[in-house]
């Protein structure tokens, strides 16, 4: 789209909303049932653009964004009556008598920009959230997953008028563009350096902003951890769309006494989750785009390749790797890897793991491997974090009823369910005072029997 047609879209979202036709309860259900439709029938279709733009199997397609993208729309439908009435509050004495609710209006025209990691989850889930409050929206898909991008064009064109939800495609340029115009309000997910960006842009308009961006989230495991279980479930966390989730392990960070054995059966779950020779299995994806994979093969110090560390070139291909013996000094450690490398770091004392996370950029998520339960209390509620498992990994991000979102540096805001329907809604707080009393108190002149009964009310 050239700038002009950008303007006139959004002319024509302005207008739209204006008509009222979003606030009928009745209109976002008939348009969520439309998208889960959609999204249903079209399935095979998006397991056929997620293999092209990441190798993904249809399987794991299902899995990690159509089933997950039907089950939020589900859980909406389910709510979205409740979500919709007004709330009443309760009123102080002082203003009686009145009555105070709480009315969930929508912010009006949404621009919704996602990444291409999970290039269909991460754009449909929040939009499924702005719909059910009432909005129109506008959605940027990323470039780097063309394929995906079109598909979720024509599926949108099919089910929506533009003037309800539009698909601008494109680069960096269309994103420039967009964000110098003024909305609503924006959901960004992405890395943090666009993140500022989009920040800043939004600053210019005061457009409220939600941020999903990501970090080195730590994976730490006891001593009193069930070591093989932990394994198998940190190598599913991990390697997941080829390491390229927001949320995954980012770094092990384990105590001495279990080192080795975490090793080894970290190594046994990468041959029974992937084969022997993981670079031949067809479910295993691959990194995006070679700019990517060139960085994060980078990242691999040969020396302290314990696991795994050979790559395909032609097919953007890189094997689960583990690296040991690796400090805070190491070049995988001084940015979020977002690839199929783990690192392997040792504590001694818990203060050492509350140094560790508390002195570094707020992770998007933090897992933690334990029995002892006093050491679970400790790490979850010193450490700061935005979200995250014990004695899991990533699968907190799967249930409507958990908000997702990070904190500091790791993003700002949440969705999901009812904290993503309160995320794309404004509460206006109002107050219904009856006619049929006047109490004279508030009024001057102030006459001291009347001050006497309202510091007495207001005690």
């Amino acid at each position: 789209m050239t700038p002009q047609e950008i303007d006139a879209l959004l002319e024509r979202q302005r207008a739209f909303f204006a008509q009222g036709k979003t606030l009928d309860v009745n209109y976002r259900i008939n348009a969520l049932k439309k998208l889960y439709q959609a999204v249903s029938q079209r399935e095979d279709d998006i397991a056929r653009a997620l293999q092209a733009d990441l190798g993904k199997s249809p399987d794991e397609s299902y899995i990690c964004e159509t089933g997950q993208t039907l089950s939020e729309i589900r859980y909406l439908l389910a709510h979205i009556r409740r979500y919709t009435r007004e709330q009443t509050v309760p009123t102080p004495l002082t203003q009686f008598h009145a009555r105070s609710y709480r009315k969930p209006c929508p912010y009006g025209m949404c621009l919704i920009m996602s990444p291409w990691n999970y290039p269909v989850l991460l754009t449909l889930e929040p939009l499924a959230d702005a719909l059910a409050a009432g909005n129109t929206a506008v959605i940027k898909p990323s470039a780097y997953a063309p394929a995906t991008s079109r598909l979720l064009k024509e599926l949108i064109q099919e089910i929506f008028p533009e003037e309800y939800v539009a698909v601008v495609t494109g680069g960096r340029v269309e994103n420039g563009w967009l964000l110098e115009r003024k909305f609503d309000y924006i959901f960004f997910t992405g890395s943090k350096a666009v993140g500022r960006l989009v920040l800043e842009k939004a600053a210019a308009h005061l457009t409220p902003v939600t941020l999903e961006l990501g970090g080195k989230s730590p994976c730490i495991v006891h001593s009193s951890a069930d070591i093989p279980l932990a394994a198998r479930r940190i190598v599913f966390g991990k390697f997941l769309n080829c390491g390229q989730t927001c949320v995954a392990p980012d770094y092990i960070l384990c105590h001495q006494s279990v080192k080795e054995e975490l090793m080894r059966c970290l190594k046994a779950e990468i041959t029974r989750q992937y084969g022997a020779h993981p670079l031949e299995n067809p479910a295993y994806g691959r990194l995006i785009s070679r700019k990517h994979f060139d960085r994060v093969k980078g990242l691999i110090c040969r020396e302290k390749v314990v696991h795994g560390g050979a790559w395909e070139e032609d097919n953007l291909r890189l094997e689960p790797t583990i690296l040991d013996g690796v400090t805070w000094e190491d070049a995988v450690m001084g940015e979020e890897i977002f690839g199929p490398v783990l690192p392997v770091l040792t504590f001694r004392e818990t203060e050492q793991v509350l140094d560790t996370v508390n002195r570094r950029e707020t992770p998007l998520a933090l897992y933690v491997f334990a029995r002892d339960k006093a050491f679970i209390r400790t790490v979850t509620g010193r450490c700061a974090f935005g979200g995250g498992c014990v004695n899991d990994c990533v699968i907190h991000l799967s249930t409507s009823e958990l908000g997702f979102g990070g904190m500091g540096e790791s993003g700002m805001g949440a969705y999901h369910g009812k904290t993503g329907f309160d995320t794309f809604t404004h509460y206006k707080s109002i107050m219904d005072k009856k006619t049929w009393l006047d109490l004279p108190m508030r009024y001057q002149p102030y006459r001291k029997p009347f001050l006497r009964l309202v510091r007495m009310l207001l005690k």
